[in-house]
């Protein structure tokens, strides 16, 4: 099969020089997408802009939006899916699950006895440097001995096809709502599709985060108390609060709706105070206790660390895990699993220079304009410098920048996203994009949501895929679905309900905080890094 039909949408694509996953260089359609391109080359090209037409008008009206430069848009998701087969998805769902115990034992060690630095694998100065390691929780063991309870693991595809690793997101990973909410829109847009193909659920994920949740409460309660801790209405991931407190079936609470008295939390209710046992925060560290970080926070609640440290609440994500997104650290990740786990790692890095070395940073200075260049601590895409595409003046920037705090940049080659067939003005072209699974972490076992947020940069040539920065969506299907006995059965994929609308919180709210001030800072936090 070919694509070289010129009555169909697939007239005139073509893979470009990066690895295309629908066609390989002579054209020829590569297996997992055979399905697909044949039902695409059936419609015709009117029929797949009115299909993505719909498709955007559907998530305007149920409120699934993302802030992109101040203004509220549609979540762009391009109405071709991205497809994995089975072969490839049982490399990666087991590597991201050994990069997710990798991570747990580092943040189990750094905040622990450190045996990483004494024996030499790590420096010190890495810790003492990064403003993400917080002492303040330092020995503070969390009940499960789950640090991580949500990973989200970004991957590539380089120009040859193989799968790496670009970064890890273990502080407070956003986009699993999109995912969820692609799905749905998907299956009702290709129903036909579905059904013959054997694509694997991920509308478990509510249930299955719940699980975890439950499983990793305060020691002696066996009827946990969950909910879900936003920034609130003002914060670019509200959808997505409102969204899996909803699925899940708990509370979703603001700061101002949890109190803490005697070591212990509790929410605000009309019926009076209830305990809280786990709190699924989607507020940053630095917001969640103004008695231990910033005392002008008015997103959490006083008191919040000692009720973790005395072992009376679950926080999850722990508080620190912000030093595992390093990209320092992740430059010692390889190292770090053979360490830990005495395994080789399943799906490598991108190879990285640690500007902080004097030989790497010479290189890198030399090369700039061939390179790519991040702060250790950057986010969505943001403070990037992509040297072949940069201006005279943003590389002397970036040089000045890297020479007056190496430690703060990382360098790494400009890889060729892989590219998949994405709807444009003029028709179908091959875009590039990223991949972003979710793991989840019960205490026992890592299950990774078969597929994850595929974020593609709608741009010709453009290789930041951020939502944030102008980036779309497609909705991942991995082939060869298998619904595992013995676990928790999740509703089917066309039986769970979805609504932009959240529960209603309970708390009370006597207390004037300030709405100008708890606008901006709901606005400048909140883990939007999708």
């Amino acid at each position: 099969m070919s694509a070289d039909d010129a009555t169909t949408p697939w007239s005139g694509y073509a893979p470009v020089q990066a690895w295309d996953e629908a066609m390989d260089v002579e054209g020829a359609v590569r297996e997992p997408y055979t399905r697909v391109y044949a039902e695409i080359a059936r419609m015709s090209g009117d029929d797949l802009h009115s299909r993505a037409e719909a498709l955007a008008n559907s998530y305007l009206a149920q409120g699934v939006t993302f802030d992109h430069a101040g203004e509220e848009r549609p979540f762009p998701l391009d109405i071709v899916p991205r497809v994995i087969g089975a072969e490839e998805w049982d490399i990666i769902s087991p590597g991201i699950g050994q990069r997710v115990r990798t991570l747990e034992a580092f943040l189990a060690d750094v905040y622990g006895s450190q045996h990483c630095v004494t024996d030499g694998l790590v420096p010190r100065s890495l810790l003492a440097s990064s403003p993400n390691y917080l002492r303040t929780v330092a020995g503070l063991e969390p009940p499960g001995g789950v640090r991580a309870h949500v990973s989200g693991i970004d991957l590539v595809r380089d120009q040859h096809g193989i799968w790496r690793v670009l970064e890890d997101n273990v502080r407070v990973p956003s986009g699993v709502s999109y995912v969820l909410s692609n799905r749905r829109a998907m299956s009702q847009m290709f129903p036909e599709m579905f059904g013959a193909m054997g694509i694997r659920p991920v509308l478990e994920y509510s249930q299955r985060l719940r699980h975890s949740l439950e499983k990793c409460a305060p020691e002696g309660v066996d009827d946990p108390t969950i909910v879900v801790l936003t920034p609130g209405v003002f914060n670019s991931a509200y959808y997505e609060h409102s969204l899996l407190a909803r699925t899940m079936g708990v509370e979703l609470v603001e700061g101002r709706d949890l109190e803490t008295m005697n070591g212990r939390v509790y929410m605000r209710t009309t019926a009076g105070r209830r305990r809280v046992d786990v709190i699924y925060r989607r507020v940053d560290d630095g917001y969640l206790d103004p008695v231990q970080f910033r005392p002008d926070s008015v997103l959490g609640a006083p008191g919040l660390v000692n009720a973790a440290r005395l072992g009376n609440v679950t926080i999850a994500n722990a508080i620190g895990n912000g030093i595992a997104d390093d990209k320092l650290v992740y430059t010692y990740m390889p190292e770090l699993t053979r360490y830990y786990l005495g395994e080789e790692p399943i799906l490598p890095n991108v190879d990285t220079w640690r500007l902080e070395e004097p030989e790497a940073r010479e290189e890198v200075m030399d090369r700039l304009d061939e390179l790519v260049v991040k702060p250790v601590d950057g986010a969505g895409g943001k403070g990037v410098l992509i040297g072949p595409k940069a201006s005279k003046q943003e590389l002397d920037q970036a040089r000045a920048s890297i020479l007056e705090d190496p430690r703060g940049w990382i360098a790494q080659p400009v890889i060729q996203l892989s590219t998949v067939p994405t709807l444009t003005d003029d028709g179908l072209e091959p875009r590039h994009v990223d991949l972003r699974p979710f793991a989840i972490n019960d205490g026992d076992d890592v299950w990774v949501l078969p597929g994850g947020l595929s974020r593609v940069a709608l741009g010709k040539g453009q290789l930041i895929v951020n939502s944030s920065q102008g980036g779309g969506s497609k909705d991942t299907w991995v082939l060869g679905g298998v619904r595992h006995r013995g676990s928790a059965v999740p509703p089917p994929e066309s039986k769970v309900e979805f609504s932009a609308l959240a529960s209603v919180p309970q708390g009370a709210h006597p207390e004037d905080y300030g709405a100008q001030q708890q606008q901006q800072q709901q606005q400048q936090q909140g883990g939007a890094s999708c």
